[in-house]
């Protein structure tokens, strides 16, 4: 958010009176710099904004640090009565210089704004001396920005070079200055002015960095090209609130159908394999764990003899009881062990009747 105290010079030259710009020159630089105050004013209330003439009799300053619009425009009406005669662009930008030293808040940031819609002449067409005064505008850290626009302003050099462009690049310190040239074509300056890096910064205060069309090609393009270029087909510039509505929108419809098809795909993504074998091992393990107690359950229950009960009534001796082996086996047992015993008895008496002496 720039915190800065801005003075504007203006053209009031017989040349304003040219009818390039519609209605005539004077009336594009007023709503310009309506433009300007207005945007300087709503991207911090600290800031100020002051106006004065290069022309006529001599530059005069009209307004020094204020954030009333209306102070402004009261003194652009006056102006209009006042055209006449040719520019001073270093007398013009040394008394403004002096206005901003005397600024009431030293916090406040320094800039000039000047706008030229005349041809250069005397010292304003001068290099050496323009190169300067822009070095010394740079050594008091007072930022310049440069609004050219009319035919026929300043002729290029062979290098393409131009004694504003370079008195822009001597004084800029971190991008702080610019140089804004706006052809004759149907936009308005205020909407090339706005739309430029000159109030980039103050727009951006308001509106999201996507949103501001900034830069020196938009500037330079300035004469041909539409809206057409802007997104949704809206210039931000122009109708901020719009611009920040159909973009919201659009975020907003991105989120539901992002949220609606990751429900989507985790509805229907298959179970990962791995869990899946985790899932039955555990179930195994949990199984062989059941079989286990009941082994050892029944174990513990044949290995422990019943204890006798003294309040039991006797079972009957036809009932067999659960522990009791079957009747067949019995009889086997019963018949080995009586022929054993048989067998013995034979042995015994062979062995009596074999020997005489024992009896």
């Amino acid at each position: 958010m720039p915190l800065e105290a801005t003075m504007m010079i203006i053209d009031n030259s017989e040349y304003m009176r040219n009818g390039d710009y519609q209605p005539t020159r004077f009336d594009a630089q007023s709503d310009a710099v309506t433009t300007v105050v207005q945007t300087k004013i709503d991207s911090n209330p600290e800031n100020t904004v002051g106006i004065m003439t290069m022309a006529g009799k001599g530059p005069e300053v009209l307004v020094t640090h204020t954030k009333d619009l209306g102070q402004i425009l009261q003194a652009i009406h006056t102006t209009s009565s006042k055209i006449g005669g040719n520019i001073d662009i270093p007398t013009a930008i040394a008394i403004a210089q002096l206005a901003l030293k005397h600024r009431s808040n030293k916090n406040l940031r320094q800039r000039i704004i000047v706008f030229v819609a005349s041809p250069l002449d005397g010292p304003a067409a001068d290099e050496k001396g323009m190169v300067k005064l822009a070095k010394k505008l740079k050594k008091n850290n007072v930022a310049i920005d440069v609004v050219c626009y009319g035919d026929g302003i300043e002729e290029p050099a062979d290098d393409g070079r131009t004694v504003l462009k370079s008195f822009v690049e001597s004084a800029n310190s971190g991008d702080n200055s610019h140089i804004v040239t706006a052809e004759p074509g149907n936009r308005l300056l205020s909407d090339v002015l706005i739309s430029s890096p000159i109030l980039a910064g103050d727009r951006s205060a308001s509106i999201p960095d996507d949103l501001v069309p900034g830069g020196a090609g938009d500037a330079a393009g300035a004469s041909g090209s539409g809206n057409n270029d802007f997104e949704f087909g809206v210039d931000p510039s122009l109708d901020p609130e719009l611009a920040m509505a159909l973009r919201m929108s659009m975020q907003e419809a991105a989120a539901r159908e992002a949220a609606s098809a990751s429900a989507a795909s985790s509805s229907t993504v298959p179970a990962d394999p791995t869990d899946s074998e985790e899932e039955a091992m555990l179930k195994q393990a949990l199984a062989l764990s059941q079989q286990d107690q009941d082994v050892d359950m029944d174990t513990s229950a044949a290995a422990a003899p019943a204890a006798p009960s003294t309040t039991a009534a006797p079972a009957p001796a036809s009932a067999p009881t659960p522990a009791a082996a079957p009747a067949d086996a019995m009889e086997e047992d019963d018949e080995d062990e009586d022929a054993a015993i048989a067998r013995a008895i034979e042995m015994s008496m062979q062995q009596d009747n074999n020997n005489p002496d024992a009896k």
